[in-house]
């Protein structure tokens, strides 16, 4: 099925059952849910969570306790700005933890990252509109994910053995066959507030990015993107 019916398919069922909760309304969101900070309790009970020093979590509001679960358990936490545009921001040994886990706490407490300051990452969580139990993922059809996670395999950050979880509602697990994108990357856990779901996925992530599908406009929009671009032109 094409990704945008999808997610169009996720945010009204979620809206008419009132699964979805602030901020609404969820249309073109990663949405948040009923649910969501269980998900977050049942995500730290996993080997994944307990092995992790270094952990990316997005910056959406229904991760917003994972990322102060984080914060709490002493892990370093790494969260990219919206739409990437100031880079990835640092947060560690925070005090606050309840406010350094929003968005506008985290610029107040965190450190905005050079690109060679970014450490390696030993968990991704993500945030998905939906998602299938063979671990294909959709987003809220930007790309931002998606390039976060090219930006770190460019950098050696990460690698394919690298987990990445994402907690979601029950609703939000389909089994349509999602039409993917070369640019897409998969998660190998599903974490709701009933379950964890690992799902052993074959389909493959991308070694990097993918620079044909980059246009100019990006890397003025994103000067990470461009410090990078110019970084990997004078290795080769």
């Amino acid at each position: 099925m094409d990704k945008q019916k999808v997610r169009e398919k996720i945010w009204t069922e979620m809206e008419k059952r009132k699964i979805a909760t602030f901020p609404l309304p969820c249309y073109g969101r990663i949405p948040n849910f009923v649910g969501a900070e269980k998900a977050a309790l049942n995500l730290i009970k996993t080997e994944e969570w307990k092995n992790a020093e270094v952990i990316k979590i997005n910056p959406d509001s229904p991760q917003r306790k994972v990322r102060e679960l984080a914060l709490k358990e002493g892990k370093v936490l790494i969260i990219a700005t919206p739409r990437l545009r100031k880079g990835f921001i640092l947060l560690k040994n925070v005090k606050d933890v309840r406010k350094a886990s929003t968005i506008k706490g985290a610029f107040r407490f965190g450190k905005l990252l050079k690109l060679h300051e970014i450490p390696k990452v030993d968990l991704i969580v993500e945030g998905s509109v939906a998602v299938t139990e063979y671990g294909a993922r959709i987003g809220k059809g930007h790309g931002y994910g998606e390039l976060e996670y090219a930006i770190l395999r460019e950098m050696d950050l990460v690698n394919e053995k690298t987990p990445i979880a994402t907690t979601v509602h029950e609703i939000q697990i389909v089994k349509d066959e999602i039409e993917l994108d070369p640019w897409d990357v998969p998660v190998d856990l599903i974490v709701t507030p009933k379950r964890i779901i690992r799902t052993y996925t074959k389909l493959k992530r991308p070694r990097g990015i993918l620079w044909e599908f980059i246009e100019e406009n990006l890397l003025k929009e994103i000067p990470l993107l461009k410090e990078l671009k110019n970084f990997l032109e004078r290795s080769s």
